[in-house]
């Protein structure tokens, strides 16, 4: 009987505070008092990169973190307050030298341009390892801080108006992703001469102007930041459902998805496979993602009774979007390699609390995947879109001229 080695996986890291737990912060191991030094920050990424990680995703937001879905709350008894994800990215980067870096963006108030100067900052700094997380933020509270619009409050989402409102949020971050990527493109590779001897230090003929018109946003370009050295940074977004699945399709290189099973993951990667398809994209590679929260022991028990000790200290159960997952390294690689059979190219680790569970998925799940042959023993490529098989992509205007 023959039997096919399975096929590596790609693991992520999501990185949010002291842990995805609401009560995580109060562990011996959470390092509160430090949450806001880059130290803190640098020696998560390290770690991450230690176990051979193709990426960490650095949460982000444009108003304080929330119990409640839509508005701000009074809590005082959990983590409120960010670094911007950006400048953590940029901050740890020189420290590290194979791992993705992939910051959140909020593309419902941020600027294209800005973000597209930051991720291509965050390229260079990083030597080709950028990425970006985009997100929609569909909160008045936070069209408040920048008082240019105001978003329609939702009070039922099955509602017509919630559609619309959503539906619009997105089409807007798919814009947004447009014109990002435009303007990435908008220096040629080689635009830049820096002769001395003959006093030519750019090829202007080697600039573009995008000249974006639509609905969200009028762009002229180009950019200010050269081309970089990806080419096009990896974009990614979280999804949950077709509107998100369509943004993904149209406009990603990674979705995050947060199916329970296996049979919710192939209905999940089918819907996203099949938008991909209506967007013209089918023959471009888009890896798919499952989101987990984990908590890690050496025994299964162990890990129950510390998700129970968490939910008390935190006055009631945590839920999550993603399935929840309290085990043991052993049996959280059975379950990835059976999500995997269902379509699945990698995972997005969300760990309870970081302090905690970093250190199991790097130092106990890594080695069993690796005894498994499902994930690598060394880093096979210098850049982001290396490690995720993705080519470096040629550039459109370039193309154009030609």
């Amino acid at each position: 009987m023959s039997s096919t080695p399975p096929s590596p996986l790609h693991l992520a890291v999501a990185l949010d505070g002291t842990g995805w737990h609401p009560a995580s912060w109060r562990e011996p191991v959470a390092r509160p008092r430090e949450l806001f030094t880059a130290a803190y920050w640098a020696d998560l990424v390290t770690e991450a990169e230690h176990g051979l990680l193709d990426l960490v995703t650095i949460e982000d937001g444009l108003g304080p973190q929330s119990s409640h879905f839509l508005d701000p709350d009074e809590r005082t008894d959990q983590v409120r307050g960010r670094l911007d994800a950006v400048l953590i990215a940029s901050r740890v980067a020189p420290l590290t030298r194979h791992i993705g870096l992939v910051p959140t963006v909020v593309a419902t108030h941020t600027e294209p341009f800005h973000i597209s100067k930051a991720i291509a900052t965050l390229d260079y700094v990083s030597t080709g390892r950028a990425g970006l997380r985009v997100q929609i933020t569909a909160r008045p509270n936070e069209a408040a801080h920048f008082g240019r619009r105001t978003v329609p409050r939702i009070e039922a989402y099955d509602s017509p108006a919630a559609r619309d409102t959503v539906a619009d949020l997105f089409d807007e971050a798919a814009d947004h992703v447009e014109v990002v990527r435009r303007l990435w493109d908008s220096w040629e590779d080689g635009a830049e001469i820096r002769d001395a001897a003959t006093g030519r230090f750019i090829d202007r003929d080697k600039l573009h102007y995008i000249d974006f018109e639509g609905r969200h946003f009028d762009v002229k370009g180009p950019s200010i930041t050269p081309r970089p050295p990806q080419g096009q940074p990896v974009v990614s977004a979280l999804a949950h459902d077709t509107v998100p699945y369509r943004l993904v399709a149209r406009s990603a290189d990674i979705g995050y998805v947060t199916p329970h099973d296996p049979d919710e993951a192939r209905t999940i990667v089918a819907r996203i496979r099949a938008e991909q398809d209506t967007a013209g994209r089918a023959a471009e590679p888009l890896h798919v993602f499952g989101d987990l929260v984990v908590l890690l022991d050496d025994d299964a028990a162990t890990a129950h009774a510390r998700r129970a000790r968490l939910d008390e200290l935190a006055g009631k159960p945590y839920t999550s979007d993603a399935l929840i997952f309290a085990g043991t390294p052993r049996e959280l690689a059975d379950l990835l390699q059976e999500l995997a059979s269902a379509g699945l190219t990698g995972f997005r680790l969300r760990p309870a609390v970081v302090g905690h569970d970093l250190p199991a998925i790097t130092r106990g799940l890594v080695p069993e995947l690796q005894r498994r042959g499902a994930f690598r023993s060394a880093y096979e490529a210098d850049t982001l879109r290396g490690l995720l098989g993705l080519a470096r992509p040629a550039n459109r205007y370039a193309a154009a001229t030609a």
